[in-house]
Formats: C-alpha cells, structure tokens, sequence
C-alpha cells in the first residue's frame, strides 16, 4: 500500500510492509532452511549405507570361524586360552586365524593337521631390540618403515621390516643382532 504525502517541493512516497510478504518471507526461510537439513540428511544415509556395505563386503570374504578344521580349532584352544577369533583365511597348506588377546591383534598360521607353524604381530620401531634400532637408524637414513612385524616359531623369533624410499623397496631379517637383506626391488 503506498501513500503519497505532498511536501513543499518534494514528494515523499513511503511504502508500508503488509503481514502478507512478512508470511513470504517466513516461509521462504523455512522451505530453504528444510531443504537444507534434509540435504545434509541424505548425506548422512548415503555415507553411512556406504560403510555398512564395504563392512559388510569385507566381512563376506573371510571365512567363518566356524569354517576351519577341528584339529586347527582344538589346538588354538588349546595354545590360545582367553583369546578371540577375529577372522580366519584357509589357504592351500594352511589356515590364518585372526585373533585379539589382551588387546593384542595377532595371526597364528596352522598347518592342516592342527600344528601351530608361526605366530606374528604387527609391532613399531621402539618394540625392537636397541641393537637392531641402531643398525635400521645408521644404515638406512634415507629410507621409511612401511611394516614391522615379529615372527615367534620353533622357539624362535626374528623381526621383518619393509623399508621405502623415493626409488626402491627392502625388506630385512633379523639375524640375531643385525639385519639381512630378505628381498629388494627398485620403485618404477
């Protein structure tokens, strides 16, 4: 509704605001502010069905503890008291199992009949012996721990570590207090 007021000289026009565009304006806001939540919202679902179906594929692929051979399961019973299947792998000569004991993820690899063949863990640096830190920090400088792991079989455990740089790929033994080279290969 406008209104025109005669002045001296100047005509003033004053526009005057009705209930009508305060309830546009109302609802413009909340049909964009709705809008906008449930775009966020389907996000949200989209991102959350993404991970539920990748955990779901991933799970899909290892067999059930279920699956693996009664000698295999006697003896993990038997050498592994408290601890719990994560997952298990049966391979052609073996099976790996999975498992978490006192907040430790580790693998134990059986032979078909049951015989425990080796035990690993994945572990960092500062779990080496000092002897075999020394040697990694002196004579590969230029290079970077891609993984670490100790293997314990036979009464016996060595350390494997894969090393990078910018051009080629080590992975050494642990041979008592040194380290031997277990392969090599050079980055394309």
């Amino acid at each position: 509704m406008y209104c025109k007021v005669p002045a001296l000289f100047i005509i003033f026009v004053m526009s005057t605001i009705t209930k009508i565009n305060i309830l546009k304006n109302s609802f413009m806001n909340t049909t964009t502010n709705l809008r906008q939540k449930l775009l966020n919202g389907s996000k949200k679902v989209a991102i959350t069905m993404a991970m539920l179906l990748t955990l779901g594929a991933s799970y899909s692929f290892a067999a059930s503890p279920d699956s693996i051979n009664s000698d295999v399961r006697t003896s993990f019973r038997k050498d592994f008291h408290n601890a719990r299947i994560i997952s298990t792998e049966v391979r052609k000569n073996f099976t790996k199992l999975t498992f978490k004991m006192n907040d430790v993820v580790m693998f134990a690899y059986y032979s078909e009949n049951g015989e425990l063949l080796a035990v690993t863990r994945n572990i960092v640096s500062s779990q080496l012996p000092i002897n075999l830190q020394m040697n990694l920090k002196n004579n590969y400088t230029g290079y970077w721990i891609t993984e670490l792991f100790e293997l314990s079989g036979d009464n016996d455990s060595c350390y494997y570590v894969s090393l990078e740089s910018a051009d080629s790929k080590v992975t050494l033994r642990s041979n008592g207090d040194t380290w031997e080279v277990y392969s090599s290969s050079m980055k394309q």
